[in-house]
């Protein structure tokens, strides 16, 4: 699992983590049932503490991405759609956020269209 942390980022380390994981599970990359690395061995990977691995591990498993078995390991979830759908929800609120800051700097949706039309 390739995990890119950016150690200069006002994003906390666990947030990268969740949102990279959560990324690579979008894009195929990370598929259902596929196993992760534990905890201690995510940690050393990226030469950080295993208490925020797993802070990233718990907020991953109550967004539905990962699940845990006991003494087997952790492994993709099957709700991989759910993932997607989650992901670009928070994306189009993130761009209905930022459409409603240029409304507010005096911009009417048409010429916002306009200008981000691709």
């Amino acid at each position: 699992m390739n995990i890119q942390i950016d150690y200069q980022s006002r994003i906390p380390i666990y947030e990268q983590i969740v949102l990279e994981v959560e990324k690579l599970v979008a894009l195929g990359i990370l598929v259902s049932n596929e196993q992760i690395p534990a905890i201690r061995e995510l940690a050393y990977n990226l030469g950080i503490n295993p208490n925020t691995v797993k802070k990233a591990y718990d907020t991953l498993e109550k967004h539905g991405v990962i699940i845990s078995k006991s003494t087997k390991g952790t492994y993709i979830t099957d709700n991989i759609d759910i993932v997607k759908n989650r992901l670009i929800n928070n994306i189009i609120d993130d761009i209905k956020s930022k459409i409603v800051e240029l409304e507010n700097l005096g911009l009417k949706k048409e010429e916002i269209k306009k200008k981000i039309d691709v």
